[in-house]
């Protein structure tokens, strides 16, 4: 089985980030770069589908050059190769774009199944595993907390409000992953040791056979703006519980209009 995973290096949740001097986007000084956490559950699941069935696990990102930091990570947990889709002409595109390029960049693979994190933690939009999936034409399952292949079929248990429900699609097929799904391993030293050794291939828009026309953005940022700060809660006095209640349900019918 020929697996492909989307990955995306994303900054870590605890790293400080900042509005850069444009307004537009974030201040990359001194940010650490990590595996976006959803790609994780991607790779680990990738890894135990090739364990079980035989096979590739091709990890295919799309960043700058540092990407590679997050590829050479998901090689040590034992991925075979890797593709980073680096231009410059590709910076600004927008969710649809990434998932145009990555599609096409799949169309040149062998490629049975497609496994990506539900979310990147940076923008946080959804969208590009199941655009991905549209451009290719085949079907698509989000949010998956479990997942088998017998035979050409896929099996996937997804999350939904109050529940699960289970699909069932032929392969070839693109999912994303949910908590729950696994527990992606840490790589170890001789995989990390091997993984300097593994082919991370280079490939740029018009090796796809696409132009910055073609991945131009539908959705431009005009400005970004951290939130305001919080203000300090109010302390109420009283010389009892019940006149401190009193005092409570007043504000939050005058002050805060909230009952």
């Amino acid at each position: 089985m020929d697996i492909i995973v989307l990955l995306k290096q994303v900054p870590a949740t605890e790293t400080n980030v900042s509005i850069a001097l444009d307004g537009k986007r974030i201040n990359t000084d001194g940010v650490k770069w990590v595996m976006n956490p959803y790609d994780e559950f991607a790779v680990e699941e990738a890894l135990q589908m090739k364990q079980k069935h035989g096979g590739t696990v091709t990890i295919l990102s799309m960043g700058t050059e540092k990407s590679v930091e997050a590829i050479r990570t998901a090689l040590a947990m034992g991925a075979d190769t890797g593709i980073l889709i680096h231009d410059p002409a590709a910076a600004d595109c927008d969710g649809l774009g990434t998932a145009r390029t990555l599609a096409a960049a799949v169309k040149t693979l062998p490629c049975d199944l497609i496994i990506a994190g539900q979310r990147a933690m940076d923008d946080d939009n959804y969208l590009v595993g199941a655009a991905v999936a549209e451009f290719l034409g085949i079907p698509h399952i989000s949010m998956v907390i479990e997942a088998s292949v017998e035979g050409g079929t896929i099996r996937c248990r997804r999350t939904v409000e109050g529940g699960t429900v289970v699909f069932e699609a032929p392969l070839p097929v693109l999912f994303t992953t949910q908590r729950g799904l696994n527990e992606p391993r840490y790589a170890s030293l001789p995989g990390i040791m091997k993984a300097k050794k593994k082919q991370i291939e280079t490939k740029t828009l018009a090796d796809l056979g696409l132009t910055p026309a073609d991945i131009a953005p539908a959705v431009r940022i005009l400005s970004m703006r951290t939130p305001p700060e919080r203000t300090g809660g109010q302390i109420i006095d009283g010389a009892s519980a019940a006149e401190k209640a009193e005092k409570l349900v007043n504000l939050l019918q005058e002050a805060a209009r909230v009952i």
